[in-house]
């Protein structure tokens, strides 16, 4: 079975291809249906495979830091482009398939009425993309079936990711500046998140929360790897956040997976909410990264139901530790790259660690 934002993109596209097959009707009294289809389908996803970032990624990026008076004739001329490059790849298409008697030049040719057709269905499509972008893919897909008109008690993990130094970098640069790394962080974060089947689910502050149903969250231990990927990829972008804004963002992260009750909560705005003592639990852990001097911890709890890490990560126990509002005492680990020790390495370890006292004792004796 296809994971929820899979499934959303299947009918975006199914309705680009709709979209190809009303106009064929509308316009050509059905006589190609198939060509219509085609027709949709190749603007539909070039449209949005440039929205995505897919193709043209470094024009997308150009392009959002414009004003608003020129960010919007630019998105225009851009998206008639797409369209124009959409209607020629089906053009060629349903004349290399004989779906047309028009030859090459006519099939690829784009008129003003097919022009304004697919400008009014591409901007149906991408106002609504953006809003689940606004509110994140699964809640909005949730909101659209009610699933959580009645809470609903699930199990589900989190990951709270922390900006370090925020506040430092407000201080220092302006709220203004400040909003846009921020900004520009969140959105890093948003293609390792999508890779791993998580949802962003809400911003509090310089922290993002990002959960995963228990289940989709285990499997190949993509909660961990979400992490890790977010890392590298701020890592492998440190002289552009460093040319952009001086410095290269860190982030503490915790892991924490447990029974929750979500809920639609709010009348004239609506959201998705967790409760119960598993998001408190992991906002806490997220507290004891600083006094660890770790920034990435996950507890035990979690990671015993993991089964296993992905490779070249490897977990550190670090003791359990009293939370705040938590009777019991918390088992906690910080994950790392790298295999973990090998038990003779351990105990070669702890030998040199014996003699070199020994040594010093009888020096001083």
């Amino acid at each position: 079975m296809l994971p929820q934002h899979r499934w959303f993109w299947v009918v975006i596209l199914l309705a680009c291809g709709g979209a190809g097959l009303l106009y064929n009707m509308l316009f050509a009294a059905g006589a190609t249906p198939l060509a219509g289809l085609a027709y949709g389908l190749a603007v539909g996803g070039t449209v949005l495979a440039f929205d995505r970032g897919l193709i043209l990624a470094g024009l997308q990026a150009r392009m959002r830091r414009l004003p608003a008076w020129f960010y919007v004739p630019a998105a225009e001329i851009a998206y008639v482009l797409m369209i124009a490059l959409g209607i020629a790849v089906g053009g060629v298409v349903v004349w290399a398939l004989g779906l047309t008697h028009d030859s090459l030049a006519d099939a690829v040719r784009i008129t003003p009425r097919v022009l304004a057709y697919s400008l009014a269905v591409s901007a149906l499509l991408v106002f609504v993309i953006r809003m689940r972008d606004l509110i994140g893919g699964e809640v909005f897909v949730n909101f659209l079936v009610g699933r959580y008109h009645r809470p609903v008690r699930e199990e589900r993990i989190f990951l709270f990711l922390d900006v370090v130094g925020s506040t430092a970098f407000a201080e220092t640069h302006g709220d203004l500046k400040a909003q846009a790394y921020l900004g520009a962080i969140f959105a890093a974060m948003a293609e390792p998140v999508r890779r791993n089947l998580g949802s962003t689910d809400d911003y509090i502050g310089d922290m993002a929360m990002i959960t995963w149903p228990m289940e989709r969250g285990l499997k190949r231990g993509r909660c961990v790897a979400c992490v890790f990927d977010v890392l590298d990829r701020l890592e492998a972008e440190a002289e552009i956040w460093k040319a952009r804004f001086g410095t290269v963002p860190r982030l503490r992260a915790a892991l924490h997976g447990g029974s929750v009750v979500t809920a639609e909560v709010g009348v004239d705005r609506h959201k998705i909410a967790y409760f119960g003592d598993t998001v408190n639990v992991t906002a806490r852990i997220e507290t004891l990264c600083r006094p660890l001097g770790t920034e990435i911890l996950i507890s035990d709890d979690l990671l015993a139901r993991l089964g296993g890490l992905p490779p070249g990560i490897s977990a550190r126990s670090l003791g359990a530790h009293a939370l705040r509002g938590r009777g019991a005492p918390l088992s906690v680990s910080t994950l790392e790259r790298g295999a973990p020790a090998q038990p003779e390495a351990i105990a070669a370890q702890g030998r040199a660690e014996e003699v070199v006292p020994s040594r010093i004792a009888a020096s001083a004796r």
